[in-house]
């Protein structure tokens, strides 16, 4: 009788177990995000990014956006969660922040550009600076 209280309980927590994401860059996406990071090295996460870093933004995928900074250095931003509707093409990407960055936990509104009504939500994530590696 021990034993069915401690499988459900294992099995509880089996089911709050995260899965790692599954795929959901396409080919031609892959592709674009290989082109911004060519020769380029991952860095440190940082937390935030400034307005005047974030102007050149470029959608990879529902999950994934680059900021570019010159041909030197490029930003990437994996969000916390899927961004919906991110990838779609016509719909844009607006921040409220009060502040002069975009900043990891900041919210994000996926709004539909020809209708200009809200289509879904992001959580950003850590901003993983890509620089051209230094010979």
């Amino acid at each position: 009788m021990r034993a069915i209280p401690l499988l459900v309980t294992a099995a509880a927590l089996a089911a709050c177990t995260t899965q790692p994401p599954g795929p959901y860059r396409t080919a031609e996406r892959q592709a674009e995000f290989q082109k911004l990071t060519l020769g380029k090295v991952a860095g440190k996460p940082i937390s935030c990014l400034s307005h005047t870093r974030a102007e050149d933004m470029t959608v990879i995928d529902d999950r994934t956006i680059a900021f570019r900074e010159g041909g030197s250095r490029v930003y990437v931003n994996n969000m916390r969660a899927e961004c919906t509707n991110l990838d779609n093409g016509r719909n844009v990407l607006v921040t409220r922040s009060p502040m002069s960055q975009i900043c990891r936990g900041d919210i994000a509104q996926v709004i539909d550009s020809l209708n200009h009504f809200p289509v879904g939500s992001c959580v950003f994530g850590d901003f993983v600076p890509y620089t051209t590696a230094s010979r």
